[in-house]
């Protein structure tokens, strides 16, 4: 199946057709990208192509952006296959794997940009992907001193158009992070359904008691289990020091709980509830008000990656970002899209890092 404007249209290509890479493939082609796939499995890339997802099946050498979408023990070898057979092209690599340091420090070349979309559902395979799967999701990058600027611009400009919050990390953070947010989660997820699978051998009628609190705890321990391997491997170290402090944190619960001590629970699940009522919404798309910061940079090794960490890990969101070059060759102008209300916040923590930034404030 090849799409009519294949000739003209923006090319790009998926390694990996399942879920999340069926999901970007949808999400190209309805926004006018001609996409090709490629997968492990013959059959899965086929059946890609058979339901929408793709135009043609195979890898495309003049693809301007190649995502990859395998186990991430498989990532440093395939990206350095895609990032050799594009070459010619320039074109720009990056991947979906939910523990970046490893990647990115194995993945050593200035044209691939480490990912990883906040996204996912209970649903396995292509058959499940949609073309909406990362609208309003949070998308992290995570450049490195040797990322091409162009490349992350690109990378960051494409993810946005599939209408995914785009956020810059680095690499040895985002693992801490996601450790906390989402891997000990689903290892919490499972142990709990596995308490509860063992007592429902002895009390038949306890998973017909389920009720929304336990069902919705434990719902994403119904993802596919094969994933979490690599993942507990390649984040070990992060995991188990999110469990020891999960551990400690249970443990001081059951003292309260154990005492009787109602003040100290009473506080506890207060202090929780304030912090899950608070966490912030999914993003609501670009602000009506924004601020263009404009940040003059001297043309070295990892200005990019140093900027776009800083304040994504101040809570600035960047909508939109280009890279002015100077005549001269030495110094470049980094323009940045930001919410008025975060103008202030950006322009104070780049000051503190010897930055000079102006801000101006745009028209609605």
């Amino acid at each position: 199946m090849t799409s009519p404007s294949s000739g003209t249209a923006r090319r790009a290509g998926v390694v990996g057709c399942g879920l999340i890479g069926g999901s970007i493939a949808h999400g190209l082609r309805a926004a006018g990208w001609h996409v090709t796939g490629d997968d492990a499995d013959p059959a899965r890339a086929a059946r890609a192509n058979a339901l929408g997802a793709l135009d043609a099946v195979g890898l495309d050498p003049a693809a301007e952006i190649t995502f990859l979408s395998t186990p991430v023990h498989a990532l440093p070898g395939v990206a350095a296959a895609v990032l050799a057979a594009t070459a010619g092209h320039g074109g720009v690599v990056t991947d979906v794997g939910s523990v970046k340091r490893a990647v990115v420090e194995a993945v050593d070349d200035p044209r691939f940009v480490g990912g990883h979309p906040m996204a996912g559902s209970e649903q396995e395979g292509v058959e499940g992907a949609h073309a909406a799967m990362f609208e309003g999701a949070t998308w992290v990058l995570t450049p490195a001193a040797g990322t091409d600027p162009a490349a992350f611009a690109l990378v960051r400009s494409v993810v946005a158009s599939l209408g995914a919050d785009v956020v810059a990390v680095a690499p040895d953070r985002h693992d801490e992070l996601v450790a906390l947010v989402s891997h000990v989660p689903h290892l919490t997820a499972a142990a709990l359904m596995g308490l509860a699978a063992e007592a429902a051998t002895e009390h038949a009628t306890l998973l017909r008691l389920a009720a929304g609190g336990f069902r919705d705890m434990t719902r994403i321990a119904a993802g596919h289990p094969g994933i979490w391997l690599d993942i507990c491997a390649e984040n070990r170290e992060a995991i188990v020091a999110t469990l020891d402090r999960l551990g400690s944190a249970l443990s001081t619960l059951r003292g309260v709980v154990a005492d009787g001590d109602r003040p100290s629970l009473l506080a506890a699940l207060e202090n929780a509830r304030a912090a899950r009522v608070n966490l912030p919404a999914r993003a609501a798309g670009r602000p009506v008000d924004v601020a263009e910061v404009r940040v003059p940079v001297p043309d070295r090794t990892g200005v990019l990656a140093e900027v776009t960490t800083l304040l994504g890990e101040l809570g600035v969101d960047i909508y939109d970002l280009e890279i002015a070059h100077s005549a001269e060759g030495d110094r470049g102008v980094l323009l940045l899209l930001v919410a008025t209300t975060q103008a202030d916040v950006a322009r104070g923590a780049l000051f503190a890092r010897g930055y000079r930034p102006a801000v101006r404030l745009l028209q609605s």
